[in-house]
């Protein structure tokens, strides 16, 4: 007697039968006839396109984007690019598997676009495969990117307020439009895009820095993760550029400046990134900004500070950590009591060597934290967790010690 096909295969059999793919519940977003039109406009590329709308719901049986797309394409074991909703709203994302043909360019390029912002999926699935005919989506992108460089020295500009286009301003794109709307008295929130406001979760989780990030950090490139941390931080930008909740109170400005900090602070990261180290610093970075700016939402709500959720000690790559442990790194006698993922804690008790992120010094791979300390400002705060003057030192540059 057979088993019960899983999700993942149920999806593989309906892409067998159709390159794309509507859960019942979203039928509204993709009328066939948009469908079918679709499906011809695909064709005319060089690589397959598999488009899986389905609901993304922490908890649920697809949690996010990444893992919808990995398991549908290993159920049905065709190469190709996979379009999905992303897990931090109703944007698109595009993973390539066996090629590179700029689909992930095309969707973020869709998703900068303010042109786009109240557009139907089909026209944004349209504006998606136009972008890969042509050949240029990575063009689109960065041209999106500096459209919001641009609005952000204007926003600063009408404030009367310096542009920033002196001495290194190329370390940080954005932060200057955002610290200027701090200064103008205003802090808050949005999602990937400016009118996506309904999507926003009341407990303020959707400001945090989406787990996805790390699900696909781990496996990736240095260059894809360079491109990912790039992206990370133009999408931190955006948000602190067009946030809109009153500051109220000392706290709530304590809160705000740190998020501006943070994001400074990983764009000077970026602009002299050297490493796999330096840049799951900058998502380390991101991460810290993107807490405080959730906990100053939820303080200028007249609400408790949401807990920072700090990332792998071991590790930053492996995303959230849980309670802090007790570890003592094999020959030596200090004990570190730091936030571990699920799978380093439990290594770390069984007194196995965690899955450390190594950093290359003097020719020879060692454990980041074992790196000289006078010269890697990672090995000397932990990424955060062995000292609280992580941002600090970046501002004053420690980062570029060698």
């Amino acid at each position: 007697m057979s088993s019960e096909p899983s999700p993942g295969e149920r999806l593989a059999a309906a892409l067998r039968r159709s390159p794309v793919y509507v859960d019942p519940s979203l039928a509204s977003a993709l009328p066939k006839a948009d469908r079918d039109r679709l499906i011809a406009k695909f064709r005319k590329l060089p690589v397959p396109v598999f488009v899986v709308l389905v609901p993304l719901i922490k908890g649920g049986t697809w949690s996010d984007d990444d893992q919808l797309a990995t398991v549908v394409h290993a159920k049905l074991g065709r190469d190709g690019v996979y379009i999905t909703f992303s897990d931090s709203g109703d944007d698109l994302r595009a993973k390539e598997f066996g090629g590179d043909h700029q689909a992930r360019y095309a969707a973020w390029a869709v998703s900068f676009d303010r042109a786009y912002d109240d557009a139907s999926v089909a026209t944004r699935l349209d504006r998606i495969a136009d972008l890969m005919l042509s050949g240029n989506a990575k063009k689109e992108y960065d041209r999106q990117s500096a459209a919001i460089e641009k609005r952000a020295k204007q926003r600063r500009s009408e404030q009367g307020l310096p542009t920033g286009d002196g001495e290194d301003s190329s370390a940080l794109p954005f932060a200057l439009g955002a610290a200027g709307i701090a200064a103008a008295g205003a802090a808050g929130l949005l999602l990937w895009r400016r009118r996506r406001m309904a999507s926003v979760r009341r407990d303020g989780s959707a400001l945090l820095l989406p787990r996805t990030v790390f699900s696909t950090a781990k496996r990736a490139s240095e260059d894809q993760l360079r491109e990912q941390a790039s992206h990370e931080v133009i999408a931190f930008g955006e948000l602190l550029d067009t946030t809109d909740v009153p500051v109220s109170g000392e706290r709530t400005g304590e809160l705000m400046t740190r998020a501006l900090d943070a994001y400074q602070a990983a764009g000077k990261v970026l602009d002299r990134s050297r490493g796999v180290p330096d840049l799951a610093g900058v998502l380390v970075l991101v991460d810290q900004g993107r807490d405080a700016l959730a906990s100053a939402r939820a303080v200028a709500a007249g609400k408790p500070e949401i807990p920072p959720s700090p990332l792998c000690f071991f590790n930053p790559l492996h995303g959230d950590a849980g309670p802090r442990i007790d570890w003592r790194p094999i020959g030596s006698r200090r004990r570190l009591r730091v936030h571990a993922c699920r799978d380093c804690a439990r290594a770390a008790r069984a007194k196995q060597t965690p899955d450390i992120l190594m950093d290359r010094r003097d020719g020879r791979e060692v454990p980041y934290f074992e790196a000289d300390p006078t010269k890697s400002v990672w090995a000397e705060t932990g990424y955060g967790h062995l000292r609280e003057d992580l941002v600090p030192r970046i501002l004053r540059g420690d980062h570029t010690q060698t």
